[in-house]
């Protein structure tokens, strides 16, 4: 599978995209028109090896919440995450059997090498 889960608002994610130039056999899911669904968190579950993994700790609604004073589990991550679409850490690229999650250089750079061969 090739998807790319975004946020078309997100400037960021505009960039990142722009950079990758994904073929078209990419499906690009733009999270806040289309939400998450369960099935969807899980496949990314089980790539990234948890939902902490997927979570953004710089989300407006993680500070407003004061999440980072309670002692957040697995359960609590995937929850929030299909909650509300902010808390998926973005851009999150599929390709195949690898995941790339977040904007890092580092992650950009290898999702580019993935995608370009």
């Amino acid at each position: 599978m090739k998807k790319i889960y975004h946020l078309s608002t997100c400037d960021t994610c505009k960039r990142i995209l722009n950079e990758l130039n994904p073929s078209s056999d990419f499906v690009l899911q733009d999270i806040k028109a289309e939400a998450i669904k369960p099935d969807q968190l899980e496949e990314m579950k089980s790539l990234a090896g948890s939902y902490e993994s997927l979570f953004s700790k710089r989300a407006r609604l993680y500070k407003e919440r004061d999440l980072k004073n309670r002692n957040l589990i697995e359960d609590d991550y995937k929850n929030l995450i299909l909650e509300h679409y902010t808390f998926l850490k973005r851009p999150v690229m599929l390709l195949d059997d690898q995941i790339f999650i977040g904007n890092s250089k580092k992650v950009v750079e290898a999702a580019k090498t993935a995608i370009n061969g």
